[in-house]
């Protein structure tokens, strides 16, 4: 084994060469920067050269020498990164949007969107009783007749969905925060992930604070907090003169002061830009000096999606903060909003895919984005399960209202629980 030192200003580097028996090399370096160790996979790649003859340390000097004027004369820079510190993610170079699969080449090693949803005994992971549940989700308890919804997960074709494991869940967030930002569909997963972790902590050793339309369950044993921040549209919506709301495409730090400081933001917004005139909760878009009646509402959402990702480069830092955004939930709210009554199993498969707009504006700006943020698309797999949503039953309804269905109304957007986003929250914890 030949060992050489280079030394530049507050850098040192040592490599140490090996040949095996079958006469292959390897190069394994380690470099001290201000003190601190980092292993050769975290720096440059290097290539190992034969080593038939022992070569003269000077030699070695001066081919590393070279190999580093080369990447200076290109105009190429070092990226320091310490796996130890979680962040080998980063280190992924794709021109297209990364798909949240396994933190390991996630992409290449197996697609989580492509599966089937297969019917499991063993599911649901907890049940209605959760005392973190809404009672607009408690499907069971609101008088439901039917719990198969509960039972099915999702299977990719490729590999296996890892079940949810609150332990592992908790010693991975160990003094950390995750925070879930968007509407109240980001509030159901809220809810899900409460829930699929609540169970395993003590009565006593966890508490849950609710502050307006935000909430925060602390694991105190762990120094976990999971939060949920109201912020639908993520931009500023705001009562101006003459009881005007307005919304503002290019305001977002009232909504974005809370994000700073976490440690994974989960994000979504999709709904709130789609809803008709009729239930629009904006009466003037403003842009910089310009209010403006109406707009295309896919260009409107493009803005203000291009304020979020321009907001999130210039604050957050990628070795402290992993940013995830989830694709739209989808609804079946075709006939009235009575497409999801009475369904009883998920849709085997569609007979032809159809994309959602606003994921198509989602993938543009999070392509144009330096933050590597990371894309959870759960849209078509969760547009098999129109069986999972309330209908009838986000509130408890006497047999003659469900018989007659005189004066209710159907929820096709939200999800049951338990249900459909605890496989969402499978999928987010394998990339955690």
């Amino acid at each position: 084994m030949s060992r050489l030192h280079f030394q530049l200003p507050s850098i040192n580097f040592y490599f140490s060469i090996t040949k095996s028996l079958a006469g292959n090399c390897s190069l394994e370096e380690t470099t001290l920067i201000k003190g601190k160790k980092y292993r050769q996979s975290d720096m440059i790649t290097t290539s190992c050269f034969p080593m038939a003859k022992p070569e003269p340390r000077f030699l070695l000097v001066l081919s590393f020498l070279f190999s580093v004027s080369l990447c200076f004369f290109h105009g190429k820079s070092w990226q320091v990164f310490d796996l130890d510190d979680g962040l080998s993610w980063l280190n992924e170079e794709d021109d297209e949007v990364d798909m949240v699969q396994t933190r390991h080449d996630p992409s290449r090693s197996c697609d989580l969107t492509s599966g089937k949803w297969v019917y499991d005994e063993s599911y649901p992971l907890y049940d209605s009783t959760c005392p973190y549940l809404s009672t607009a989700v408690t499907c069971q308890k609101n008088g439901r007749p039917d719990s198969d919804y509960e039972k099915w997960r999702w299977q990719p074709h490729g590999c296996k969905l890892p079940r949810f494991d609150a332990l592992k869940f908790l010693g991975r967030m160990r003094r950390k925060r995750i925070m879930l930002v968007g509407d109240s569909i980001m509030r159901n997963q809220w809810e899900s992930l409460v829930c699929l972790v609540q169970g395993v902590i003590p009565t006593g050793h966890k508490k849950v604070f609710y502050n307006g339309p935000s909430m925060a369950f602390h694991a105190l044993d762990y120094e976990t907090s999971i939060e949920f921040a109201w912020a639908p549209l993520l931009v500023e919506l705001k009562k101006e003169a003459g009881n005007k709301r307005v919304l503002h495409l290019d305001m977002i730090e009232e909504n974005a002061r809370y994000w700073r400081n976490v440690d994974v933001l989960v994000f979504d917004s999709a709904h709130w830009w789609t809803h008709s005139d009729e239930w629009s909760s904006w009466d003037y878009y403003k842009e910089g000096q310009s209010l403006i009646k109406s707009m295309n509402p896919m260009l409107a959402y493009q803005k203000g999606l291009t304020t979020w990702a321009k907001w999130i480069d210039l604050n957050l830092d990628p070795r402290k903060t992993r940013v995830i955004f989830r694709s739209m939930s989808p609804r079946h709210n075709r006939e009235n909003g009575w497409k999801c009554y009475n369904q009883r199993e998920p849709l085997p498969f569609f007979s032809h895919q159809h994309v959602p707009e606003p994921l198509v504006v989602l993938k543009e700006v999070l392509k144009r984005m330096s933050f590597p943020v990371y894309l959870q698309d759960i849209t078509t797999l969760s547009a098999l399960r129109r069986d999972g949503h309330p209908s009838v039953y986000r509130k408890a309804i006497s047999q003659d209202e469900r018989q007659h269905q005189r004066g209710i109304s159907s929820d096709c957007s939200h999800w049951c629980l338990p249900g459909v986003p605890d496989i969402w929250n499978e999928m987010l914890s394998v990339l955690l």
